[in-house]
């Protein structure tokens, strides 16, 4: 099944249709998923109703079928993983980067002494530089911590004492050369595998944007940790590996390079660059040759991911020895590269646009208490974030109220949508706060999905269960929530030409457009694609493996 690349359809209908401008023509070529392009442009009309069995039926009350009592809570054990999923950020990393909070009394008899200010005088944004989420992906020891370690070298935020400390740790493990990646891998477990396990979390600046590295770790087992990281990310930074046999690793059935881009994009990642690094390694030497070889068969692959030509970016760099990351690669190391460095090519991109009239939407990664607050890290996804107000927390809905803001180890009084926020809580436990959950206003709550209906493409089901129908039950990642769910029914099924079928199918297999009807094992807070695009993105996963992505349409409510 074959359908024709749109590189900024609003719709994943596999529509035959001409070659988005973003591609030269004579590049036009038939791919199998890049019909489901996740572009954030949103249709003017609702979707078209559901035919089932001749009736429109997409409206049907499901209410029947779901528990209206189900379970607020979004930890539920998620069975498709081995070992769990690890904690979506490093909370000492993520402590590091909170201001401390003043208490809520201190800041009214402040406030008090000198005169309640004005709104405008009040909501002063602490830099006006963009910031940028960028999450460093790719198949496990392509060398993502490095580069992330080596950047924040380059850029002055370690000192010359830590960098000592960190060779002194790996010249004890007899690692000399991974010094750079502990700046990022800080736990016990990630230096002693050498792998990363959990999403690592650091600040650096350039004079134009202010940036947040998000290292996501590249083993196959960590792969919903690589979402959860991806789900903040603005922009994706893929690294590959050039020395012989690894970047073919990558490649190959099982490796990570493939499935990371494409869910990268399933994320609504759009803008990708690639570092083909190891450049400097003896089997490949800032050979040419083997940098074209590498670039041009993941050219190809992007391709049927759906990404536009115009929004990557290949460029050669060594992140054990920093070429090529702050400063271009000199002409005596690497003459026939005539382009940007990495920082540089960060720095060029579009400023991202972003929604700051829409609702508020924060979804939360992880909590901690501290100064008698629960105190939640997030991303501002939509809206303006202000303290001393009162949000809902979403899905249970417990109303708490906001009363500090920290921002790169400042105190604000409102945080820009695009922001990652610490946000400072009263009125609630810590029991009461899950990852997945969803700070949002009073006025305009986030629905509470108990079921949804969806327009999904099937990758590639497991080999000893190669049927999807009803009943089926994996695990559904959306923004940051993971929960378990079953496929309730089949809807229809939408051909190669983009027409839809009359009837409900039996099943489908893979490599197959659907429409289908999931419930949930616990109510979880979601969007509708049409509505927020970054709450609406969702992957299936089974027994470790990526098998379906989609777009949510409808949402049951509970």
């Amino acid at each position: 099944m074959a359908f024709q690349l749109s590189a900024s359809a609003s719709e994943w209908s596999p529509v035959t249709q001409e070659v988005d401008d973003d591609w030269d023509h004579e590049e036009s070529v038939d791919v199998p998923i890049a019909e489901l392009d996740i572009s954030d442009e949103k249709p003017e009309d609702d979707p078209p109703p559901v035919v089932v069995n001749g009736d429109t039926n997409v409206d049907a009350n499901v209410d029947a079928n779901v528990d209206a009592n189900a379970t607020t809570t979004n930890s539920v054990p998620v069975k498709e993983e081995s070992p769990p999923d690890p904690k979506p950020a490093k909370a000492e990393v993520a402590k590091a980067e909170v201001v401390k909070a003043k208490s809520a009394s201190k800041k009214s008899e402040s406030t008090t002494k000198k005169g309640k200010k004005s709104n405008e005088e009040k909501d002063v944004y602490h830099d006006d530089r963009e910031h940028v989420n960028v999450v460093f992906i790719g198949h496990v020891d392509a060398g993502k911590s490095t580069i992330s370690g080596q950047i924040l070298v380059l850029t002055g935020q370690t000192d010359e004492r830590t960098v000592q400390k960190f060779k002194e740790i790996a010249k004890q493990k007899n690692r000399d050369s991974w010094w750079i990646a502990y700046i990022m891998d800080t736990s016990e477990e990630e230096r002693n595998k050498g792998k990363t396990v959990e999403v690592g979390r650091a600040l650096f600046d350039t004079p134009k944007k202010r940036y947040t590295i998000l290292d996501a770790p590249g083993h196959k087992n960590y792969v919903p940790a690589m979402i959860v990281g991806a789900a903040q990310a603005d922009v994706g930074v893929l690294v590959i590996s050039t020395r012989r046999g690894e970047f073919e690793a990558g490649f190959q059935r099982g490796g990570q390079t493939c499935e990371h881009a494409m869910l990268a994009k399933t994320l609504g990642i759009t803008k990708l660059v690639v570092a083909v690094n190891k450049m400097d390694d003896e089997t490949v030497n800032w050979s040419q040759e083997r940098y074209d070889f590498c670039v041009e068969k993941l050219r190809k692959y992007l391709k049927t991911c759906g990404y536009a030509k115009k929004d990557i970016t290949y460029l050669p760099l060594s992140g054990l020895t920093g070429e090529g990351l702050k400063d271009v690669v000199s002409k005596e190391t690497c003459p026939w590269y005539g382009g940007l460095s990495l920082l540089q090519t960060l720095d060029s991109l579009k400023s991202i646009k972003r929604d700051s009239t829409a609702p508020l939407r924060v979804p939360i990664i992880d909590k901690y208490k501290d100064m008698g607050c629960v105190i939640t890290l997030g991303k501002v996804e939509s809206g303006i974030l202000r303290s001393d107000t009162t949000l809902l927390l979403m899905p249970s809905g417990r109303k708490v109220q906001c009363v500090n803001i920290g921002v790169d180890d400042q105190e604000v009084s409102i945080a820009k949508c695009g922001e990652n926020v610490n946000v400072y809580l009263k009125g609630c436990e810590m029991s009461d706060v899950h990852s997945g959950d969803v700070l949002c206003e009073q006025a305009s709550r986030c629905p509470r999905a108990v079921a949804l209906d969806c327009q999904m493409y099937v990758l590639d089901l497991l080999e000893h269960k190669p049927l999807l129908t009803a009943g089926y039950s994996c695990v559904l990642h959306i923004h940051t929530v993971i929960v378990e769910c079953e496929v309730a029914e089949l809807l229809f099924q939408t051909d190669k030409a983009g027409k839809k079928s009359k009837r409900p199918p039996r099943f489908v297999r893979s490599g197959t457009s659907v429409g289908c009807r999931l419930t949930l094992a616990s109510v979880c807070a979601m969007e509708r694609y049409k509505d927020f695009s970054q709450l609406g993105r969702f992957t299936l996963r089974d027994e470790g493996k990526t098998i379906a992505i989609g777009k949510v349409s409808k949402v049951y409510e509970a």
